[in-house]
């Protein structure tokens, strides 16, 4: 293994990671049989076998599988040192693994945008999942933050509000519950209802507010982004809860309402997260300690969510010319 060099030891990383020989020579622009070359003298040094194939699939071998994580460690190592030696020098340099739930895509790359203003020395990497997808990435500990609509109960983790995510009912313009007021819950769950996957963070914050009023929602449809909830509302296929911040950039205009429900909008927060124990490198704590200042972006966010708010684009308040009591 001393006779290993680095670059050996990112090829094999690569190929680990995306689990293709093709894919690892494109995302580190070499040939393919360079890759198998680097590849067979890592092999060579190990005197192991790394990879074994089965059927079209490649497997990481005992062997392989100790060594991606003894690769993940030198490289993060070796990243931290790169961040301390910018730091050392005055300057903010590194790169920040960002990853959140889908919802939070609509906020993430303008908050992102402000803080590489603040440090252009900074390169971030930013995955969009769902909620499912980003514990497994927290629990293997793939990124420096993690951004999600609710606490990770479901891994140890420290996590902490920094925005505020309000749910809001939506409905098609022209529902006839759009010139309603206070709209009880049992009338909502007469509605059809477009939902988003199980799991997802927005599914479970609105099933519990309807089961503790012994409601179950009459789910038509199960989806799993929040653009194809918002087309299907337009299409007539039902109701559905969203995050009042996916209104906020791209919705169709004047296509949706904001139906006026008793118990709504659902007040939540925006989270972020990282994995107990985890020594967060520079780059990681300065983008918290930009969160927890409260940058004027998250202030004209949680302005603009308001529900007194009309002139977000892409919706519309519901008309305040009727009221429905319980």
């Amino acid at each position: 293994m001393r006779h290993s060099t680095l670059r050996q030891l990112e090829v094999f990383e690569t190929i680990a990671r995306l689990g293709s020989f093709t894919r690892a020579a494109e995302e580190l622009f070499l040939t393919q049989p360079t890759v198998s070359m680097q590849i067979k003298k890592l092999t060579d040094a190990v005197g192991l076998t790394l990879f074994e194939q089965v059927g079209k699939k490649m497997y990481l071998t005992d062997a392989g599988r100790e060594l991606h994580q003894t690769c993940r460690d030198i490289f993060e190592r070796l990243a931290q040192f790169e961040m301390v030696a910018s730091d050392m020098k005055g300057l903010k340099a590194g790169k920040l693994r960002l990853a959140v739930v889908t919802t939070a895509k609509y906020f993430a790359p303008r908050l992102l945008g402000m803080f590489c203003q603040q440090y252009p020395g900074v390169e971030v990497s930013l995955k969009v999942s769902n909620r499912e997808r980003v514990l497994e990435r927290l629990a293997d500990n793939q990124d420096d933050l993690y951004i999600l609509g609710q606490p990770p109960e479901e891994v140890d983790a420290v996590a902490q509000a920094f925005l505020e995510n309000p749910l809001v009912v939506l409905a098609p313009v022209n529902h006839p519950l759009a010139n309603k007021k206070r709209i009880p819950l049992k009338r909502i769950a007469e509605e059809p209802f477009l939902s988003r996957e199980p799991g997802s963070g927005t599914r479970i914050a609105t099933e519990r507010i309807f089961s503790e009023q012994g409601l179950k929602l009459k789910i038509r449809m199960e989806l799993g982004s929040n653009e194809a909830i918002k087309q299907a509302i337009i299409g007539g296929l039902g109701i559905s809860v969203l995050s009042r911040h996916t209104l906020a950039l791209d919705a169709p205009m004047g296509q949706l309402a904001v139906l006026d429900v008793q118990g709504f909008p659902i007040d939540r927060q925006w989270y972020y997260a990282y994995p107990s124990g985890k020594q967060l490198s520079i780059v990681a704590q300065a983008f918290l300690s930009y969160l927890q200042q409260a940058p004027q972006f998250l202030v004209e966010v949680s302005c603009n969510t308001r529900p007194s708010d009309t002139e977000l684009p892409g919706f519309v308040e519901a008309p305040t010319s009727e009221r429905m009591e319980p």
